[in-house]
Order: structure tokens, then C-alpha cells, then sequence
């Protein structure tokens, strides 16, 4: 098992998620990890929303990186439709790649079997050809969680703050059959156990450049 490790100094991240609380559920704890041990700058950009999951999309970037300068928006597409806005999304990702050079990306999956999910992540590296992606997996109904290759560990109670946070700042979600400590903290612990740690969150990462070596 390799190391990887980040540039030293402040960080500039870009999380994508195509509906409030993707980000949070896929990559929530890594997000409080960095917080915790960084100084970052954050643009969040998700695709679906409105009402009150607007201000929960807004309350929970701030929350999963306390201390950070964060922006984040959310546009105001339909939610399962998103490949018939394929046009809208892809110049909205272009627009925050002409603001800031990210060090790193947070994205779904490209085999994520939600349409939405899938879109926005195969829309990623035709914008951003030269950042270290990580994507993210979202658990649901579908069945489709797959291998991951890169692992962040995470600490027994930073993987407890990602749940309670994610209760709090999504209260709309929680009628949902599938939402429970249960489920966030298994997965964790799934893929704490495939890299030697409690807790981990995992990614798929398609290509990455060592340099120095």
C-alpha cells in the first residue's frame, strides 16, 4: 500500500455534486479531515435544487468545512433530468474552472448509475485535465458501489461528526428508509478495513502523474 500525499501549504478544492448532500455522503468526512489539518479555499457547485435544500446545501458546506473560505452554489435544474441539460452543466463547470486551479476535485463516479451523478462526472475531465479527481460513491438502491483505489482514513470521531452532521444539516432526508447511522458508518467501515484503518472513505481515481519521482 502507497502513500500519497498532498502539496504542503493552503489548499484549493472544487467539490461537484449533482443534489444537496452528494458531496456531503460521498466525500463528507474527507472534507472535515482536510478542515481539521488545512487552510482551505472551497467552490462548491451543485446542479439540482431548490426550496429548503437550498439553504441545507448552503449550511452543510460551510459545516463540513468549518474554518474555510467556502463558495458555494446551487443552480435551480431538475432534479433526474440533468443529461437534457447537458449544455448548462458543462458551461457552468467551465465557468468555475476560469476562477480558481484547483488541487483538487471532489466528483461522483463515471460508473455511478444515477444518470445525474454519472453526467456531471463525465463532464469533469474534459474541463479540468490536469487536477487529481477524486470520486466519490454514493450508496443506493441501484446496487452500484464498485472497487475503489484510493482510500482517505478517517477517524473514529470525525467518521461520528459526518453522521451527526449529515441529520442535521439534511432534515428532509431523513424519512428516507436508507438513511441511518448504519448505513454511512458501514460503508466507512468497509472501506476502513480494505485500507487498515476503522474508518475510510474510498474513491476512484482514472489516472494520476507522479512527479519527482
Amino acid at each position: 500500500m502507497i502513500g500519497h500525499h498532498l502539496p504542503p501549504g493552503p489548499l484549493r478544492i472544487v467539490c461537484l455534486g449533482a443534489h444537496p448532500d452528494d458531496i456531503e455522503i460521498g466525500c463528507g468526512g474527507t472534507l472535515l479531515t482536510l478542515a481539521s489539518t488545512r487552510q482551505l479555499a472551497a467552490t462548491q457547485l451543485i446542479m439540482t435544487g431548490s426550496g429548503s435544500r437550498v439553504d441545507e446545501a448552503h449550511t452543510a458546506a460551510h459545516e463540513f468545512l468549518p474554518g474555510a473560505d467556502v463558495d458555494a452554489v446551487v443552480l435551480d435544474l431538475p432534479d433526474g433530468r440533468l443529461p437534457a441539460q447537458w449544455g448548462t452543466i458543462k458551461d457552468s463547470l467551465e465557468d468555475v474552472a476560469k476562477e480558481t486551479e484547483p488541487d483538487l476535485i471532489f466528483a461522483p463516479r463515471v460508473d455511478d448509475l444515477h444518470q445525474d451523478h454519472r453526467l456531471v462526472a463525465e463532464l469533469v475531465p474534459t474541463v479540468w485535465r490536469d487536477a487529481l479527481v477524486l470520486n466519490y460513491e454514493i450508496p443506493k438502491w441501484d446496487g452500484d458501489l464498485g472497487r475503489a483505489n484510493y482510500y482517505v482514513p478517517i477517524s473514529d470521531d470525525i467518521a461520528h461528526k459526518k453522521v451527526d452532521l449529515l441529520f442535521k444539516c439534511f432534515p428532509s432526508q431523513s424519512s428516507r428508509d436508507w438513511w441511518s447511522e448504519e448505513t454511512f458508518l458501514s460503508i466507512m467501515r468497509l472501506r476502513g478495513m480494505e485500507c487498515r484503518s476503522r474508518y475510510a472513505e474510498g474513491f476512484a481515481v482514472a489516472k494520476a502523474v507522479l512527479v519527482n519521482p
